[in-house]
């Protein structure tokens, strides 16, 4: 019998929590036991393993992530919305770095269909709507955009750029200043 109070849902969010705190590797089914203070066995009853609770984890993180993300592009276009966008992912990365990694956790090709990674890039294509980027030059772009978001946010959160001027704010707005400019004046596959 599955005990009192645990769910799959608060074991989920514990993850999460957990993920936020220690690091999206850190994130067991063991670490969770110990966190509830049960045995790891009373844990299968809400969830299959370590790859179960990691995919529960990343499907939430893209929930989370695409809500934020929609809001902060919500009435934009262009530049405005492109910023919003990038915002919306830094600050998320800042706030919960544990659960962004868990974004980018591989997931099998039902559970990534049925994740808000749709409309991650759904929302992405929106943007670059604005840009007037023909098909399948989105798709270049959209693959650019999260490249540098990501990996912008994991030089941030490793302390990549604690150590020189200007600060990390001023060069990410440049950053953006660039994208959108690369944007407006995408090269088109005849030029390549």
């Amino acid at each position: 019998m599955a005990r009192a109070g645990l769910s799959t849902e608060r074991l989920v969010r514990a993850g999460a929590e957990l993920a936020d705190e220690a690091g999206f590797d850190q994130v067991t089914v063991s670490a969770l036991a110990r966190r509830f203070d049960v045995k790891v066995a009373s844990l299968y009853s809400h969830v299959r393993g370590n790859h179960d609770l990691r995919t529960r984890i990343a499907l939430l993180a893209l929930e989370e992530l695409a809500d934020r993300a929609s809001e902060a592009l919500a009435g934009r276009a262009g530049k405005d919305a492109l910023t919003g966008f990038a915002n919306a992912y830094r600050d998320y990365a800042r706030a919960h770095p544990g659960r962004f990694a868990a974004a980018s956790y591989r997931l099998d090709p039902e559970d990534a269909a049925a994740s808000a990674g749709g409309r991650h890039a759904r929302m992405t294509r929106a943007i670059l709507r604005g840009y007037d980027l023909p098909e399948p030059e989105q798709t270049h772009a959209v693959r650019l955009l999260g490249s540098v978001f990501s990996g912008w946010v994991g030089l941030e959160s490793a302390g990549a750029f604690d150590h020189s001027s200007p600060g990390s704010q001023e060069s990410w707005e440049r950053s953006l200043d660039a994208l959108d400019t690369l944007l407006r004046n995408w090269p088109s596959a005849q030029a390549t």
